[in-house]
């Protein structure tokens, strides 16, 4: 097997790396290296969590120390580039482990925090310069870093880097560094525009690919549970509920969502915290900070995160909306079972997200597990539909049984009969051009009407009394869905 030791690094490089308690390379860095220490360009593919810093980061270091040269102020002979704040500061984080033994030095800049001290690291002797697009510009534009003296390019996680836009910016940036250079391009997939990139900025450059991009890791528990999108809430404050959930990143498609799911677990008594684009670097770099050192034990995260969270110990990631992109998928999960570790993935799955979960699989050639039990849909063949459904006896005994099917035992056991209509209520359904029919009193109590403001302060008694999740899930979007019943004028759907 290859240790480090084989593979002709600098001697503060391999004492740096027995410090960090590293002997063994992992693939990637087995087969990158060796190029790299050679001077040869390099497109590199490998799955989020395979050591890809550490494989450009040492021969870069190697370089720098054996081919030492008196830099202009203001000038770096490195740059590498990031999508994300928390990408970037983790690779600076690294670069400065690994060249502990020497003297490079390195500094890294990206938006979210004031520039001025950022414009006087860069005033200093820099070697090696970690960024953000956006903010690297920001400070070409000011004069306070320039870019003529690059002798190395190193692009990392290129294809999320033209996720998030920056295609402009790395256009502009190629024509602000030289021609002759060494150039890395690491991805860890390979679209077309990240092949016209690497056309672009690559000159005949060392193809090395680990795994396929689709691969997961296999000590990953890949898990799904089949649920409806008003159901999410509580079904995930249960499943963080458990013990074994030591550690874990929950991730939602949206900034909003994210903040909107923070509020829910506290109001089920967990604690959690958000990180997305919306917060403030100080902000995300607390969240982050708490989560590593194990004062957080939940991280709600948007796919910013996806790739720029390196923390040890995630036993769980939980994906509360189904990713889009179904390679997304394949680097959220790839936040736990890290370093050899193991680690469970769940995924919540609504009729809405079948496509998603169907493209997932389709890609990982893996069939995820399900998990849980779900009454009336198992996810891969279509909801069943209501009974009893017809127009006639829907307020009475066949009705109800329609309205109970799949729903949890207790829900209505013990309601009371029908009470008819009001006469002002049935002439506010005809105003709309909608039939009234008769509710029951728990229905009532689950659907407030505005003219009924007295009934608001009973509704968390009546959501606390449902117990588990699955019997406090429901309230009135869950009995609509069932009976496709349309809704009054003054009626609320309640915000689950």
């Amino acid at each position: 097997m290859t240790q480090f030791t084989d593979l002709g690094l600098a001697e503060q490089l391999l004492k740096a790396l027995a410090a960090e308690g590293y002997t063994t390379p992992t693939p990637i860095q087995a087969q990158a290296i060796p190029p790299i220490l050679q001077g040869r360009d390099l497109l590199g593919a490998a799955q989020t969590g395979t050591g890809k810093t550490a494989a450009f980061a040492l021969p870069l270091l190697h370089r720098l120390l054996n081919q030492p040269r008196r830099m202009q102020p203001r000038s770096v002979r490195a740059l590498i580039l990031s999508p994300t704040r928390e990408l970037a500061a983790q690779i600076e984080t690294s670069i400065r482990a690994y060249a502990n033994f020497t003297t490079v030095k390195s500094t890294v800049v990206f938006g979210g925090v004031p520039v001025g001290k950022q414009i006087r690291a860069l005033g200093q002797h820099v070697d090696i310069l970690v960024a953000t697009p956006g903010r690297l510009l920001d400070l070409v534009d000011q004069r306070a870093v320039s870019l003529r003296e690059i002798e190395y390019l190193v692009l990392d996680e290129a294809d999320q880097m033209l996720d998030l836009g920056f295609i402009h910016a790395l256009r502009r940036i190629a024509t602000l560094i030289p021609a002759k250079r060494q150039t890395l391009l690491f991805s860890a997939t390979m679209p077309k525009p990240i092949r016209d990139i690497a056309g672009a900025y690559l000159t005949d450059p060392v193809e090395v690919s680990v795994a396929p991009v689709a691969t997961t890791a296999e000590k990953i528990d890949q898990r799904v549970i089949f649920t409806e999108a008003g159901h999410k809430p509580a079904l995930l404050a249960k499943t963080l509920s458990v013990p074994e959930m030591e550690r874990a990143i929950v991730f939602t498609r949206t900034k909003h969502g994210a903040d909107k799911v923070v509020r829910q677990l506290e109001v089920a008594g967990i604690k959690s915290a958000a990180i997305h684009g919306n917060k403030s670097q100080g902000q995300r770099e607390r969240a982050l900070g708490a989560f590593r050192d194990g004062e957080l034990r939940i991280l709600v995260a948007t796919d910013i995160a996806a790739r720029g969270i390196d923390v040890d110990g995630i036993s769980h990631v939980v994906n509360f909306d189904l990713p889009n992109v179904s390679e997304t998928y394949v680097h959220r999960i790839g936040r736990t079972a890290r370093a050899g570790a193991s680690g469970v993935a769940i995924a919540f799955c609504t009729p809405e997200e079948r496509g998603d979960l169907a493209a997932i699989e389709k890609l990982t050639r893996v069939a995820i597990t399900p998990i849980g039990e779900v009454p009336y849909w198992d996810g891969r063949t279509p909801k069943k539909p209501a009974q009893n459904q017809g127009r006639g006896g829907r307020g009475g005994q066949n009705g109800g049984g329609g309205r109970d099917h799949g729903r949890p035992s207790g829900q209505r056991q013990g309601a009371k009969p029908a009470h008819a209509v009001k006469p002002s209520h049935a002439g506010n359904a005809a105003h709309a051009g909608q039939r009234q029919e008769p509710r029951s009193d728990a229905a009532r109590t689950d659907a407030p009407r505005n003219d009924r403001p007295q009934q608001r302060s009973e509704q968390p008694a009546q959501r606390k009394d449902g117990g588990s999740a699955k019997e406090g899930l429901g309230g009135v979007a869950f009995l609509q869905q069932r009976t496709d019943q349309r809704r009054t004028n003054g009626a609320r759907r309640r915000a689950n």
